[in-house]
C-alpha cells in the first residue's frame, strides 16, 4: 500500500516514529500525479514549488515539536473554485484563465491552520455546473476505475484524485450533489454538511442557498478529521451557522444497535438499476446485523426536486455570474468596439455551453411576467420537500438509500441530452434544497463500478451520520479496494 492510501492517523505515527518525513509524503504525491494524471487528468494547477518550500518548513517543526495539527504534513487537493492565495482558480472555465485570487478562502486558512500542504487546484464542471465533468472548459477528468466512464460532477476532480491515490483528501463543494455523486461513482467516500456548518467564504458562488464545501476521503474517519478542520462559523460568511462544532471522532464508535433507519420508497422505485439497488439492500442487512431497524418511508415531494432545484439554481447562478464580464478581472474579448460589446463577447468567449444554458434558463425564470409562475412556485416547492424530510428525521435517526441510481456512465453517452444528465441528481438534490446533511460511502459494485450508499442525517447531526457510516465501512471491506490504473 502506497503511504497515500494510508490513514492519517498511521501517517501520523509513522511521522512521529521518524519513519517518514513530511518533504517524502509530498514527494510520493508529486510522484503519483507523474505516473497516472495522464490518464485521470484530476489536477489543473500544480502547487509544486509552494508546496515543497511547505513540507520542509514542516519537517523542521517536526523536528523540534512533533506532529502539530490534525493534518500535519498530509498531502491536499482543492476544488478549482475555492479560491487558494496566489494559486490560479480557474472554475475550470476560460473566462477565469488568468486568475489568481489575493486572499484564501475560510477552509483554505482552516486547512492551513492544521498544517496540510496543498498539492494543487483539482479540474471540475464550469463553475460547478454539471454531473459529468465533461463541462471542464479544459477537458474531461476520466474515472480511476475505468478511465472510458466519468468519474462524475462537479467535483469529478476531486474525486478522482483520491480514488487514483493522487493525494489522501480534497476538498469540494456541492450545489446539488457534486461531493457525493462522484464520491460514489469513484468509490470513496464524499459527505455535504448541513448547509451553514462550513463557511462558504472563498468559494465561488453558483447558486448561494445551495452551494456548502465538503471534504472527499478514503475513509470516513478520515472525513471526520477535515470536517473538523474547516467547520465552523466566520464573520466573513452571514450564511454560515454561529454554532459549536462537535468532536465528530468522538461520535465514530461502531455502536448503532437501536438506532432507526429510514428508507424512502421513492429512492428504491423506477429508475434505480438493479445492481445499485441489490447493493443497498445489501447493505441494510449489514446495518441491520449490527442493531440497527430500518423500515419504508415516504418523501412524496422528491419527485419536483429536480424541476425545483434547476429553477432555483440557474436563477441564482444567473446573478452570481454576471459580476464576470471581462471588466473588473478574468478574461477580457480583444475582438470589442465599445463596452457593450466587450461585455458581450467577454462573456460568450469565455462561458461554455452547460453555463450559458444555465444563466438563460435562470434570466427567464427571473424575469417579469414569469418569477411567480416559476421562480416563486419553486421556492413554494422546496418548503414542502424540507418538510418531508423534517417529518421523517422526526421519527428516524437517518435515511438511507443510494447516492446515484446508476453507477458512472460512458464519456459522451449523455453529454448531448441535459436532460437525462440532469435526472442524474435525482437522489442527491432533495438533500440540498432541505438543507440537511449527507454522505456517500462505496457499498460494492455493480458491473464493474462502484455504488455508494447514501446516509442522510438531521441538521447539524454530522456526528450521527459519520456514526452509521463508519460502523458500516468497517463492517465490509469496499473501502479498501482501489482501482488498478
Amino acid at each position: 500500500m502506497s503511504i497515500l492510501e494510508e490513514s492519517f492517523s498511521t501517517i501520523h505515527k509513522r511521522l512521529e516514529n521518524k519513519e517518514i518525513t513530511v518533504s517524502e509524503l509530498v514527494d510520493a504525491s508529486f510522484k503519483r500525479i507523474n505516473e497516472v494524471d495522464d490518464k485521470v487528468k484530476a489536477f489543473l494547477t500544480l502547487n509544486e514549488e509552494e508546496a515543497r518550500s511547505h513540507a520542509k518548513n514542516l519537517d523542521e517543526a517536526l523536528e523540534k515539536e512533533g506532529v502539530n495539527g490534525a493534518l500535519f504534513g498530509i498531502p491536499a487537493g482543492i476544488k478549482d473554485n475555492i479560491t487558494t492565495k496566489g494559486v490560479r482558480t480557474t472554475c475550470a472555465s476560460k473566462i477565469l484563465a488568468n486568475f489568481e485570487p489575493v486572499h484564501d478562502a475560510t477552509v483554505i486558512e482552516g486547512l492551513n491552520k492544521a498544517n496540510s500542504v496543498q498539492i494543487g487546484k483539482l479540474n471540475m464542471d464550469e463553475f460547478a455546473m454539471g454531473s459529468s465533468n465533461e463541462n471542464s472548459g479544459f477537458f474531461v477528468t476520466r474515472n480511476p476505475w475505468n478511465t472510458d466512464y466519468v468519474p462524475g460532477g462537479s467535483s469529478g476532480g476531486s474525486a478522482a484524485a483520491v480514488a487514483a491515490g493522487e493525494v489522501p483528501f480534497t476538498l469540494g463543494s456541492d450545489t446539488g450533489g457534486s461531493i457525493r455523486e462522484p464520491a460514489a461513482y469513484c468509490g470513496v467516500v464524499g459527505l455535504k454538511p448541513t448547509y451553514g456548518r462550513v463557511s462558504r467564504y472563498g468559494l465561488v458562488a453558483f447558486a448561494s442557498s445551495l452551494d456548502q464545501i465538503g471534504p472527499i476521503t478514503r475513509t470516513v474517519e478520515d472525513n471526520a478529521l477535515v470536517l473538523q478542520q474547516i467547520a465552523g462559523h466566520s464573520n466573513m460568511d452571514s450564511t454560515s451557522a454561529d454554532i459549536p462544532v462537535p468532536d465528530f471522532l468522538s461520535m465514530i464508535t461502531g455502536e448503532i444497535k437501536g438506532k432507526r433507519i429510514g428508507v424512502p420508497k421513492e429512492y428504491l422505485s423506477e429508475g434505480v438499476e438493479q445492481g445499485v439497488k441489490d447493493r443497498v439492500l445489501e447493505a441494510l442487512k449489514v446495518l441491520e446485523d449490527l442493531g440497527a431497524s430500518w423500515e419504508e418511508v415516504s418523501l412524496p415531494h422528491s419527485k419536483y426536486a429536480v424541476s425545483c432545484y434547476y429553477l432555483l439554481a440557474s436563477s441564482e447562478a444567473s446573478a452570481n455570474l454576471a459580476r464576470f464580464d471581462g471588466v473588473r478581472y478574468g478574461v477580457r474579448s480583444d475582438n470589442a468596439n465599445d463596452l457593450l460589446e466587450m461585455y458581450q463577447r467577454s462573456r460568450d468567449e469565455g462561458f461554455g455551453d452547460e453555463v450559458k444554458r444555465r444563466i438563460m434558463l435562470g434570466t427567464f425564470a427571473l424575469s417579469s411576467g414569469y418569477y411567480d409562475a416559476y421562480y416563486k412556485k419553486a421556492q413554494k416547492v422546496r418548503t414542502l420537500i424540507k418538510r418531508d424530510f423534517e417529518e421523517v428525521l422526526q421519527n428516524y435517526d437517518v435515511i438511507v438509500g443510494p447516492t446515484s441510481p446508476t453507477t458512472a456512465f460512458k464519456i459522451g453517452e449523455q453529454v448531448d441530452d441535459p436532460l437525462t444528465m440532469y435526472a442524474n441528481d435525482v437522489m442527491t438534490i432533495p438533500i440540498n434544497l432541505a438543507g440537511v446533511p449527507a454522505i456517500s460511502v462505496p457499498c460494492g459494485f455493480s458491473q464493474g463500478m462502484p455504488v455508494g450508499l447514501q446516509i442522510i442525517g438531521k441538521p447539524f447531526e454530522e456526528g450521527e451520520v459519520y456514526r452509521m457510516a463508519h460502523a458500516y465501512e468497517q463492517a465490509t471491506e469496499y473501502y479498501k479496494e482501489k482501482p488498478e490504473l
